[in-house]
């Protein structure tokens, strides 16, 4: 798939999956496409976790009782980050793992594979502190994202995005 065609078929999926499982090929492909992402000052603070054991999955999905998309998943990928400032006392760990995040949901669209950017519930009830413990991510670092991934068994509507002329404007408001 061409890469616009990807950015257009790209939608959040929140239904179930059907049951073909995901070669770790495919799952290797998708975390590429992450690593590949740029990196505030090229320091590389997010590492993907990808995570196709069932016993794992079926904890994500009790932890998180929304979206039923988790509950089916066959892989998912956690993005962990590691806030570390690297210029004038900043730190770009969320923006590096946010590229990287679209970089893998425009693969995983590109490979005939469906997913939603799940973050708001990690922070809820403290599903990211028990993700962290159930996949010993070290100290210092945090599971911020989860990408369940897996073959969609119901097409979506795309949604409606505004027209580019309502979001674009030239040297000036």
């Amino acid at each position: 798939m061409e890469l616009f065609e990807a950015m257009e078929k790209r939608h959040s999926y929140r239904k179930e999956y059907t049951d073909t499982p995901i070669p770790k090929e495919d799952l290797l492909k998708i975390v590429e496409a992450g690593r590949l992402a740029p990196s505030g000052k090229n320091a590389q603070t997010t590492t993907f976790v990808i995570v196709d054991d069932p016993e794992i999955l079926r904890e994500f999905g009790e932890m998180l009782e929304r979206p039923a998309s988790m509950k089916s998943a066959k892989a998912a990928i956690v993005l962990v980050t590691k806030p570390e400032r690297v210029f004038c006392g900043h730190t770009f760990h969320l923006e590096d793992m946010s590229a990287a995040a679209q970089n893998m949901l425009l693969a995983a669209t590109a490979l005939g594979y469906a997913s939603v950017w799940v973050q708001g519930g990690l922070l809820m009830n403290g599903v990211a502190e028990r993700i962290n413990e159930l996949l010993n991510v070290p100290v210092g670092q945090y599971a911020q994202v989860l990408l369940p991934i897996g073959v969609p068994a119901e097409e979506m509507a795309q949604p409606v995005e505004k027209p580019l002329a309502e979001r674009v404007v030239f040297n000036r408001f």
